[in-house]
């Protein structure tokens, strides 16, 4: 688990670090942390339905910031509980670009063991950084 919630961040929403060893890693960590604030166990998800879709945007964080708004998107608009599978971000000119394969199936509250449901990703505190080890992001949640 590349990912680790912190208590004494946020009072009513719900903040974590995410990290990889690549930048696709961590985007990937960090859609998992989403996800798994809205759902206990991750592997209650069964890969039923594909999502392909594509992101752009000029600075990295902001397409951090748009992945996680996109898995926010499906769970609100289609009851879709996604994780992302594959991911490959590229940059063209000053466009970042982000390729995604998500994978999971509708909401069924009797398997997938919910927590709270998360209204959107915050700006507060807001934060993606290459570092010694890596890739890092830190990320609140309104719930």
């Amino acid at each position: 688990m590349p990912y680790q919630f912190l208590e004494d961040i946020a009072i009513a929403d719900i903040a974590f670090e995410a990290w990889g060893d690549t930048l696709e890693d961590a985007f990937i960590a960090a859609a998992d942390a989403t996800i798994n604030v809205m759902v206990e166990n991750l592997e209650s998800i069964v890969p039923r339905e594909t999502r392909e879709f594509m992101l752009e945007n000029e600075s990295l964080d902001m397409l951090l910031f748009d992945l996680l708004q996109e898995l926010l998107y499906y769970k609100d608009s289609e009851r879709l509980m996604l994780r992302v599978e594959k991911l490959r971000i590229q940059q063209k000119n000053s466009l970042h670009s982000l390729q995604a394969i998500a994978r999971g199936e509708l909401l069924d509250p009797d398997r997938h063991h919910t927590r709270v449901d998360v209204k959107a990703v915050t700006l507060h505190r807001f934060r993606l950084a290459k570092t010694e080890r890596g890739w890092e992001a830190s990320v609140i949640l309104d719930i």
